[in-house]
């Protein structure tokens, strides 16, 4: 598993992804390989100001373009101070979302332009992508149940995406699903129904079979 760099995780709000990050980097220190993990919108005290301005209250309380633009702002902050450093001092990095949640949920899911987006990320961040996105992929109407439930249990004021309703993410979880067949050698799908230990196991065998293939790539299923 040398140099398995920069790996993100994706899916709709509920799917289990926060779990995963914490498994997969426990499993790849368990191969002796340091590094580090982070989130988005977040990972800098800049990207944790945005992310609570962002997540939290009424639904209308921020214009699409300020939405995409704030998260943007965000991730540049993130790359040039999280992500980057960590990935020229050789270690790994595990992120629970990256840019493929901007193209989902600020795309698909407020139906801004996709090419908008790339664009917008190519020349303010430098267009850095992932080597393996993972995408958790689960029924919206039970993930949304999970995340309201969290957000509930937990007392976390960050349910302002879980207000929308179910066609808003089921775009989402179709976004998802289309970057993945779109770019097939640096996603894996995985199923993210069932217990978690049950997904845990899909993941990591999956991500084993990638991180181990010659070239990087996993055939088309």
């Amino acid at each position: 598993m040398e140099g398995v760099g920069f790996l993100s995780l994706e899916g709709i709000d509920g799917s289990g992804k926060t779990g995963i990050v914490r498994a997969l980097v426990e499993h790849l220190r368990d191969q002796g390989l340091d590094g580090v993990t982070t989130r988005e919108p977040g990972g800098t005290p800049q990207g944790e100001a945005i992310r609570s301005l962002i997540l939290s209250g009424a639904d209308d309380v921020w214009d699409p373009h300020s939405e995409l633009l704030l998260m943007t702002a965000a991730r540049v902050e993130h790359v040039r101070r999280v992500i980057l450093p960590a990935l020229r001092s050789g270690q790994f990095v595990v992120s629970d979302r990256y840019v493929g949640s901007t193209i989902a949920y600020q795309g698909a899911g407020r139906g801004m332009s996709e090419r908008l987006i790339r664009n917008l990320h190519a020349s303010v961040v430098g267009d850095v992508w992932p080597d393996l996105t993972i995408v958790l992929d689960l029924d919206p109407e039970i993930g949304l149940q999970r995340s309201r439930r969290r957000l509930s249990d937990e007392v976390i004021d960050e349910g302002r995406f879980e207000t929308l309703d179910l066609a808003f993410h089921r775009r989402i979880r179709q976004s998802f699903l289309d970057q993945a067949a779109d770019a097939r050698h640096r996603h894996i799908v995985v199923d993210a129904s069932g217990p978690l230990d049950e997904v845990r196991a899909r993941v990591m065998s999956a991500f084993d079979a990638w991180a181990l293939a010659p070239d990087r790539r996993l055939p088309a299923p």
